[in-house]
């Protein structure tokens, strides 16, 4: 008897296919029930395998308060939601918003890789949230001196 072919697979393919897509991107199989997007080694899309209803996890730090709305989504477990991780989950019925998906992918993969493979980009971000300011380190000897006030002598 022949495998029936799950409803997702056609998405499941073509998520795959755009990630790779990316300079530098490859698969990364971590461990069972996993194919996932990775740039130097380093996993930019958690994606479920083949056959299987469509999971995937993307590090979103621009736009995952927004995506946190959205009722497919939760945050990432195992402590990755802390950093912005985003993962959504479909039912054999739904149908994946395939673009939304692409954007997630899109800003992860920007996210994870390192600068010399970003630079080889011909396309700006296919999001348009804008991307959070980064910490800058306080210079040695910039800090100000904080001083209690002291109570008024009775």
């Amino acid at each position: 008897m022949a495998k029936r072919r799950h409803p997702h697979q056609a998405t499941l393919t073509a998520l795959r296919d755009f990630g790779l897509g990316y300079p530098g991107a490859h698969t990364k199989s971590p461990w069972p029930g996993h194919l996932d997007l990775a740039v130097n080694d380093k996993t930019f899309t958690y994606l479920s395998v083949d056959g299987e209803p469509l999971r995937l996890s993307c590090k979103l730090p621009a736009s995952s308060a927004l995506a946190l709305t959205l009722p497919f989504t939760e945050p990432t477990g195992y402590g990755l939601g802390k950093s912005g991780w985003v993962s959504a989950s479909f039912a054999d019925a739904d149908t994946p918003p395939v673009e939304l998906l692409k954007q997630w992918i899109d800003e992860s993969y920007r996210a994870q890789a390192p600068k010399k493979l970003l630079e080889q980009l011909a396309t700006p971000a296919l999001t348009t949230a804008p991307r959070p300011a980064k910490k800058t380190a306080a210079k040695k000897g910039a800090a100000t001196k904080r001083t209690k006030k002291k109570p008024p002598r009775a």
